[in-house]
């Protein structure tokens, strides 16, 4: 056949990892964290959420193997460790500019054919 396919379990991973990157917030706080370390005081501010939700997608985050976490003194300190994201977010945003090139030549057509 020639198509060399991952298992099950590596594509279950792979999913994780996605799921963890599919919430705005969530893209927000690896944009602010690849930027610098921050606690979870300064994130819940970047966010204008309350503390218990950035735990909570602090938590996803961490799972996914994105964040690492160190305490310091009272506070736990967050950073990204998932510092290959760049070439992703390029990707992605190729991805969106092609899409937006493609609807907008189809609206085009539309509008150029009413």
């Amino acid at each position: 056949m020639g198509i060399k396919l991952k298992t099950s379990e590596q594509y279950e991973l792979r999913a994780q990892v996605a799921k963890a990157l599919a919430h705005p917030s969530r893209l927000l706080m690896i944009d602010a964290l690849g930027q610098k370390e921050l606690c979870v005081g300064e994130l819940t501010e970047i966010l204008g959420v309350d503390q218990s939700t950035v735990s909570k997608h602090l938590v996803i985050l961490k799972q996914a193997g994105l964040v690492g976490v160190r305490n310091e003194k009272a506070k736990s300190i967050y950073s990204l460790k998932a510092c290959c994201l760049e070439g992703f977010w390029q990707c992605i945003e190729s991805v969106l500019r092609d899409n937006l090139a493609c609807q907008q030549k189809a609206v085009g057509n539309q509008l150029g054919n009413s």
